[in-house]
């Protein structure tokens, strides 16, 4: 049966993001005097700059500090760089944007990242029109691998969470997806880490290897 959507991940999904979220959180330790390592990154692949952030100040017995300023400077500056043109595209991301399009498949985005984030993206790859759902997980209660974001996706589009394919690139976006019932691919994503992807229903390593009118759940 062809999906009657196709939902996407945004971070590693869409924008090659993960070397701009490292370059921000350590110039967000740097702008605190927090002392941290760029090889320890790898330990937080996956994890939110909530979990990072506190567990720094913790270890650094820095009570003078306040999780969310870091976090707010962070969104801040990661938001800067990519509206100065800073981030890249997933190779092979728009055009399967433009593809699923083009055989009439409609399509969500659905990501964890900040509301401007998404927004600016959105715009940055002049990718919003192809869209008939956008989604942030800023504006949820609860973020994946809760699978709130993805039932919402559905009801917006008006479909079945049972006819939705998914593509995501990490352990708490593929257990999302299918927490809520849907297909999901799993994505190597170049920059995500070492990410535990056997829950998806396959996994590709190149976005060429999905082809829209070929799509079947």
């Amino acid at each position: 049966m062809r999906p009657a959507a196709f939902i996407f991940d945004m971070d590693g999904v869409i924008i090659d993001s993960e070397l701009l979220h490292s370059r921000t959180k350590l110039d967000t330790c740097h702008h605190f005097g927090l002392p941290f390592d760029e090889k320890d990154l790898i330990h937080y692949m996956g994890r939110t700059s909530d979990d990072m952030f506190a567990e720094v100040i913790a270890r650094e017995h820095r009570n003078d500090l306040k999780l969310e300023d870091l976090v707010s400077y962070k969104r801040e500056h990661y938001l800067s760089l990519i509206l100065q043109g800073e981030a890249k595209p997933i190779p092979g991301a728009i055009d399967l944007i433009r593809a699923l399009h083009q055989v009439h498949i409609p399509l969500a985005l659905a990501t964890s990242s900040w509301q401007k984030v998404m927004e600016a993206v959105l715009d940055s790859f002049a990718i919003r029109p192809y869209f008939q759902s956008v989604l942030s997980g800023s504006t949820l209660p609860k973020s994946k691998p809760d699978p709130t974001i993805y039932r919402l996706s559905a009801e917006r589009l008006g479909v079945s969470p049972q006819t939705c394919m998914v593509l995501e690139d990490t352990k708490s976006g593929v257990t999302a997806a299918k927490r809520a019932g849907m297909y999901c691919i799993g994505f190597r994503s170049p920059h995500s880490g070492g990410q535990d992807l056997s829950l998806a229903d396959c996994v590709v390593d190149k976005l060429s290897e999905i082809v829209p009118d070929k799509l079947t759940l």
